[in-house]
């Protein structure tokens, strides 16, 4: 790309980030695209976060600090951070703190972005671990009508496999357009909230797609919002309430209804074997009630104790596993 690349206006918004915070901004400035700004968003850390952030914008006049005394969360420290990207910028990055984008993110999402003018969101792979996420998405396409991406993600929650292509902040670019017309941008404050941004956008615009790995995102254990998500499952209910809410909007009635009957029994048979695991205390299920009334759908127990029977007539199977695994959790549970 050349001297009159479109400016990408890139962020971080971060909590008592210094144990990372250095290798995600040297990944910025190892960019082989150019023409971006830089914006650090210190929501309130109590540890070197500042000072890091500090020392890195004295030297480059593409970095700016913003500090907050007001603590706020994870999404609407996003959302704090989304504010204050330049009028200027055409399209915006996000990276998380504890993450890093390769050298030629930029370069390719902004290429793809500007190949497909309709497109408000672009994608891409991204290590998670020792694992790739974001597949799925046929690999000769990088632009897909809005409407279809979304229709093909939420037919995949009742899948064994769901189809993850909308990713998270750091594997995605977003059109500032749409950032600046929309605010709050990432619609609620639930650890979800970024794939509900895409079911939310993609009615008007088109989901463009970098077939690469550009990102990777750092698995450990200080993740706040993986944190959450694992204790309470988080997962299926945001999958519930995107079903709900965008299922009547991108799916007829057959495949509403039919999507319906998959996903609930996936759900049900999730927490069966939640149950059979004997680790989820009275938060748990009365969180999960609480939950699935509220998005409109009765909760059942008796389908948890159908799921935790399919459970085990599965695992019977092959006895000596069930056994070994039967072992582990009660050692779990009373060896702690």
């Amino acid at each position: 790309m050349g001297a009159h690349d479109p400016l990408v206006a890139v962020v971080t918004p971060v909590f008592n980030g210094e144990k990372y915070l250095v290798e995600c901004i040297e990944s910025v400035l190892a960019q082989t695209y150019h023409n971006w700004e830089y914006t650090i968003v210190n929501n309130c850390s109590t540890d070197k976060t500042l000072e890091i952030a500090e020392r890195y914008a004295k030297v480059d006049g593409r970095i700016r600090v913003r500090s907050y005394n007001e603590f706020v969360g994870v999404i609407e420290n996003h959302n704090r951070a989304l504010r204050a990207i330049s009028t200027d910028s055409k399209y915006c990055k996000v990276v998380s703190a504890d993450d890093w984008i390769d050298s030629d993110c930029l370069t390719q999402m902004v290429r793809v972005a500007e190949a497909h003018p309709t497109v408000a969101i672009v994608g891409s792979y991204q290590r998670s671990g020792d694992k790739v996420i974001g597949r799925g998405l046929s690999p000769a396409i990088e632009c897909f009508p809005g409407r279809e991406a979304s229709r093909l993600s939420l037919l995949s929650l009742g899948l064994p496999k769901t189809l993850d292509a909308f990713g998270v902040p750091t594997s995605t670019l977003y059109r500032s357009d749409v950032i600046r017309k929309n605010d709050p941008f990432f619609p609620h404050l639930a650890p979800y909230a970024d794939t509900t941004l895409c079911y939310k956008y993609l009615q008007d615009y088109d989901f463009g797609f970098v077939h690469s790995v550009l990102s990777s995102e750092r698995v450990h254990n200080d993740q706040i919002t993986s944190k959450l998500t694992l204790k309470y499952g988080m997962s299926f209910i945001g999958s519930m309430e995107h079903i709900s809410t965008y299922g009547p909007v991108y799916l007829d009635q057959v495949e509403l209804e039919t999507l319906k009957a998959k996903f609930f029994r996936k759900y049900y048979r999730s927490l069966g074997a939640r149950l059979l695991q004997l680790n989820s205390d009275r938060d748990y299920w009365t969180w999960q009630i609480s939950k699935t009334k509220e998005i409109g759908y009765p909760f059942h127990f008796r389908k948890v104790i159908k799921g935790a029977v399919e459970e085990i007539v599965e695992e019977l199977q092959d006895p000596k596993v069930a056994f070994h695994k039967f072992f582990a959790v009660l050692q779990k549970k009373f060896c702690k």
